[in-house]
């Protein structure tokens, strides 16, 4: 019987939930709104079944395989401009879906809830485009691939490395007919704060918030910002990471998942076929790539990976690079984020404070605040953004 004693030694991946062959396992949401497995002992059969596909019990260095690394942007405008970075996810899902497969992945749903879902129409792949800043719930997936995968359809699943590594502990062996991507993954934040930013905007804007774009392109891609998109601003609102508050709590690791800070799972040696993630430096890799339209570093892990990249490259304007290369400035590759010296103290307040009393007790829009966000925009609007990242990035060593 699985034992949750430490919180971060449980990442949310559910494989224990969909193993349990008496279905006594289910995923309950604690008080910092992350969910973890509860137990009905008087069900439990003692078969161990939940241990054996823990992904962070059973944690083991993957085998080097002879790695072949890319940065790729997709040639379509429009999907180029919708994705995240260089819309590389796009065309692998496309090739799955083209031969009668189907797509997992995660949406952000009509109540603004990141859920785990599928597609099998090419029409309905922009449901998964975008990064979604919140953690997900798993639960239910791991059946519903392996199902498909039985029926000997081709399956691509996309998750962070532990719920890939999850989902593979879980099938207990490698299908042909299944394509497993991961994404470098900073860290996990909690579900409870996400709604608590909902309300906080909510009750600021006196609207109601449709949907948010954790990240769109409107200034371009080296200044990604949070488009929140309610029922009276027709998606005006653009703020960065130095000004939304939701930005600001994710990259200040102030409300992640305790197991991301001791994460088992950054390693250049993964077990999924595919990794990609953003490459905010693509003239470095190849001059023919725009370096402000968005790209995506692509690492191979499997011959099957290799083959699937083969396969859609031609849809893709793509460099090849060298592997170590890739990886040798993304900490996220390697180095789990220090828990934020806060952290405590902020889940206390979420418990005590509403939200607008939450978000401005700890991200207020100071004048330093405010001042970063007009240096931002100034250089945006005098096209010399670009430019001063590189500087940034010459002095800091920081891509």
């Amino acid at each position: 019987m699985i034992d949750i004693s430490e919180k971060n030694m449980c990442c949310g991946c559910a494989a224990c939930v969909g193993i349990c062959p008496k279905d006594c396992i289910k995923m309950k949401e604690d008080e910092e709104g992350f969910q973890y497995p509860s137990i009905d002992k008087s069900k439990c059969i003692e078969c161990g079944a939940c241990e054996k596909v823990c992904p962070v019990l059973n944690y083991a260095e993957k085998k080097p395989f002879e790695q072949k690394g890319y940065v790729v942007q997709h040639k379509n405008p429009s999907v180029l401009r919708e994705s995240t970075s260089g819309g590389a996810f796009t065309a692998i899902a496309k090739y799955t879906l083209n031969r009668g497969g189907v797509v997992f992945g995660i949406e952000l749903t009509d109540d603004l809830t990141a859920k785990r879902t599928y597609i099998e129409k090419e029409s309905e792949l922009y449901r998964f485009r975008s990064s979604k800043y919140v953690q997900n719930c798993e639960e239910g997936v791991h059946r519903q691939v392996k199902a498909f995968l039985k029926e000997g359809r081709c399956v691509c699943f996309s998750g962070t490395p532990c719920q890939t590594e999850g989902l593979r502990n879980y099938l207990g062996k490698d299908y042909e007919n299944l394509i497993l991507v991961d994404v470098v993954c900073h860290a996990v934040p909690s579900p409870l704060i996400f709604r608590k930013y909902i309300e906080y905007q909510e009750q600021k804007t006196g609207s109601k918030v449709k949907t948010v774009k954790f990240r769109d392109k409107h200034y371009g891609y080296k200044y990604s910002t949070l488009n929140l998109i309610t029922d009276k601003n027709q998606g005006s609102y653009h703020q960065g990471v130095e000004s939304d508050p939701w930005l600001r709590a994710f990259f200040s690791n102030i409300c992640d998942r305790p197991s991301c800070h001791n994460c088992r799972f950054r390693s250049r040696y993964r077990k999924s076929d595919i990794t990609i993630w953003d490459c905010f430096n693509a003239g470095r890799f190849s001059k023919e790539l725009d370096n402000d339209k968005g790209a995506t570093r692509v690492l191979i892990h499997t011959k099957k990976g290799e083959t699937v990249f083969n396969e859609v490259c031609s849809e893709l304007n793509y460099a090849e690079a060298d592997p170590e290369a890739l990886v040798s400035t993304v900490k996220e590759m390697k180095e789990s984020p220090k828990p934020n010296e806060r952290r405590t103290a902020f889940f206390q307040d979420a418990g005590s404070l509403d939200s607008r009393e939450l978000f401005e007790k700890y991200f207020p829009k100071t004048l330093k605040v405010r001042a970063e966000h007009a240096v931002r925009l100034t250089c945006y609007k005098l096209g010399i953004y670009s430019v001063m990242k590189k500087l940034f990035v010459k002095i800091t060593h920081k891509y």
